[in-house]
């Protein structure tokens, strides 16, 4: 079978839907050495180069040029199924004889317009209801995910399939003790300190987390509070906010971080908090208890299904609940060691090659 995917996620600076991309294959490509795979990207870059079953495919043309592109390709080359993990447009586009698999991450676009990019929200908004239509099955990352999707669009719930995200593999693996020394001094990390990560936009909510770092530092004045990301949608109500409480100082912004540093920063932080008000799944509370760092989450979506029973699970806008929750871990050993055994437990419910074994068996069903 030929199997053609849209990798472009897997190669630019990851986030969700990037890592969901670049470890799916990945363990793809680890898993199947019978079918041969077709990898569409618009770049050079090819994370994939060691594997024989599997052509690397540039596309150049930019925005909807690329995707028509594309569709040109597929109809001259012909596979036996198009897999998007990520876009919707060329399954939106995509010709009746084309076996299509779609995964849908989150209703975002749809449930929460405002707190997302309107270019994002305008494409989605009209492409997915024909992509759910042309698609033969439909991959999900959660529970909630399938639940938003079926309560939107008309799907028969026996071609969905959960195939969720999990950490990378290298978060299970604990940081040399030297490397972590040198990454303390490089970003001038504290002893202690509080960590967040994800884009900074309004969905994230870190707003509101800056709110409670006022009330935890009231508790706790020496506390600084790290946020992991790259400027996202409306960054700058994020400065606003620490211009407001006068935070400049307390507040540490590294930028976007990947792979071992991004590891490295979870295994130095004292706790991790993730307020997020939407999430199709969430990877990073799991990669946070992977790394053996306690978890401080919002309960709403699908978090409560990741986050489980090896977290705090918290009211999202409730900043004095977030800060009483990370001062109770900072401050009291008993709970804070409970939950970081429940965590190393908890992630290992979650692995890339259960999913990619899933998404197998998937492409293969008649």
């Amino acid at each position: 079978m030929k199997i053609a995917i849209d990798i472009r996620e897997a190669g630019n600076e990851k986030t969700g839907k990037g890592w969901y991309t670049y470890n799916l294959v990945l363990e793809l490509l680890k898993l199947d050495k019978k079918n041969e795979y077709i990898l569409y990207t618009d770049n050079e870059k090819n994370p994939y180069s060691e594997f024989k079953n599997a052509q690397l495919k540039t596309v150049l043309g930019k925005s909807h040029k690329w995707h028509l592109n594309v569709l040109k390709d597929l109809k001259a080359n012909k596979p036996d199924l198009f897999f998007a993990p990520t876009s919707y447009i060329i399954p939106a586009l995509a010709p009746k004889w084309l076996k299509v698999i779609i995964t849908v991450h989150d209703l975002v676009a749809f449930l929460f317009p405002i707190s997302h990019n309107g270019k994002a929200v305008l494409i989605e908004r009209l492409t997915l209801k024909r992509a759910v239509k042309n698609a033969s099955q439909i991959f999900v990352v959660s529970e909630n995910t399938q639940k938003d999707l079926l309560k939107r669009f008309k799907y028969p719930q026996s071609r969905i399939a959960m195939v969720p995200c999990a950490p990378s593999d290298f978060f299970r693996q604990p940081a040399k003790t030297e490397d972590l020394v040198k990454f303390r001094q490089k970003y001038k990390l504290p002893e202690k300190f509080i960590l967040a990560v994800g884009t900074l936009e309004p969905r994230k909510n870190f707003g509101t987390l800056i709110k409670s770092f006022v009330l935890i530092k009231a508790k706790l004045p020496d506390s600084k509070l790290v946020i992991v990301g790259k400027k996202g949608w409306k960054y700058s109500h994020i400065e606003e906010k620490l211009k407001e409480f006068k935070l400049q100082d307390d507040v540490i912004f590294p930028g976007y971080l990947e792979d071992e540093d991004l590891k490295k920063m979870y295994t130095l932080a004292t706790v991790f908090v993730f307020p997020s008000l939407y999430e199709g799944f969430g990877i990073p509370p799991l990669e946070a208890m992977a790394c053996g760092c306690p978890v401080v989450s919002s309960n709403v979506a699908s978090l409560p299904e990741v986050v489980g029973d090896a977290g705090i699970l918290i009211e999202p806008k409730n900043a004095r609940k977030i800060a009483d929750s990370v001062v109770s871990l900072i401050e009291n050993d008993q709970i804070r060691n409970m939950l970081i055994e429940r965590g190393l437990r908890r992630v290992e419910k979650f692995t890339w090659q259960k999913s990619a074994e899933a998404a197998l068996a998937a492409f293969e069903k008649k």
